[in-house]
């Protein structure tokens, strides 16, 4: 029976440009008839993936999306003394195992096509192959040489990834993210700025006006995010190993809690932690509570009116389904009520 760990988060952001569409403007969705800002779950993954938390909290258990495993191959065979023709060959047919490779008439003749998502072990197994060619043995790249069903990726274990040349080597995430959305009606705006030639005198009779003029988009409001972790499902991805999933699951917390999206960051410094937290866990089948928002909250008191919008309309699903979770936990930053460290110990435990 599958272990799950949910989390609903109430994070507001000032003016900012989190995540932006083909146009250049924070990306957007019609929610209960009216208009939100959304923030992709592609861009809070990534942004929780490149983190300092990740990096301090799963060092060692990283993975890596790339195209270029094939070139740290060829620059060891390189290094290791290896002919140039024959450290391609051999450094195509161990790219070659991780995806379709690129043509020989490239540049990057050893990559690639697709990026890849490539554990340490992975990635240490090309290598240690790179090495008994450079002894002189005959290799022989095989996907069940190389690839790895369960292993220490921590990031893999949570979000998997896609094998689409041999499937089986496919991971399924036990962790589901959701597109953030504002909790009440919001659109985006534009801001029209100039930038000035610092060293133009006022003197000048001529170029009077701005060196430049700009249009940027921005938006703003009170975002709810819904996370579902398999607790079970992740385990297995690595291997067993209770510690590296412990490890992964604080660190899942901490991100989502407070790392935000690059978007932007330089003009609007739009960094924030989230105001409210629910956490539950238990065994039921996992449900967002993001249909608590279908009516926009629209009160002055968004974020006080919006907690208990989801706290109403959680009470309101256990009245009708039966409790959904056995064991809850809340960080509630207004109300003085719970904290971080709270949260972590109830997912990890």
């Amino acid at each position: 029976m599958s272990d799950f760990l949910q989390l609903h988060l109430l994070t507001a952001y000032g003016p900012s440009n989190l995540n932006r569409d083909d146009t250049g403007r924070p990306k957007s969705v019609v929610f209960g008839g009216v208009p939100r800002i959304r923030v992709s779950s592609q861009s809070l993954k990534r942004a929780w993936r490149q983190s300092a938390v990740f990096k301090e909290q799963l060092d060692g258990h990283l993975a890596a999306r790339t195209r270029r495993l094939g070139a740290d191959v060829l620059e060891r065979l390189r290094a290791g003394g290896m002919d140039e023709d024959r450290s391609l060959e051999v450094a195509r047919e161990i790219a070659g195992v991780f995806g379709k490779l690129t043509s020989e008439k490239e540049d990057t003749q050893a990559s690639i096509q697709q990026l890849a998502f490539i554990s340490p072990e992975e990635k240490a197994r090309a290598l240690e192959l790179a090495d008994r060619a450079l002894a002189g043995e005959e290799i022989e790249p095989t996907p069940d040489g190389l690839l790895q069903r369960a292993d220490s990726a921590a990031d893999v274990a949570m979000f998997g990834r896609m094998f689409a040349e041999d499937p089986k080597f496919n991971r399924e995430a036990a962790v589901q993210v959701a597109h953030a959305i504002t909790t009440h009606r919001a659109i985006a705006e534009d801001d029209y700025y100039t930038a000035v030639d610092d060293l133009k005198s006022r003197d000048e009779p001529d170029d009077a006006g701005a060196g430049f003029v700009g249009v940027q988009e921005f938006g703003a409001g009170l975002f709810y995010l819904y996370v579902c972790v398999d607790r079970g499902l992740l385990l297995n991805n690595l291997g067993g190993d209770r510690a590296v999933r412990d490890a992964s699951l604080a660190a899942l917390v901490e991100a989502a809690t407070t790392v935000s999206p690059r978007g932007k960051q330089a003009s609007f410094a739009s960094r924030a932690c989230a105001t409210y937290v629910l956490a539950e866990k238990g065994t039921a089948q996992p449900r967002s509570l993001v249909a608590a928002f279908l009516r926009p909250v629209g009160s002055t008191d968004q974020g006080r009116h919006s907690i208990e919008a989801l706290e109403r309309f959680r009470k309101r699903l256990d009245d009708a389904y039966g409790v959904r979770a056995d064991s809850r936990c809340t960080m509630d930053v207004e109300a003085e009520s719970g904290t971080l460290s709270d949260v972590i110990s109830f997912a990890v435990s």
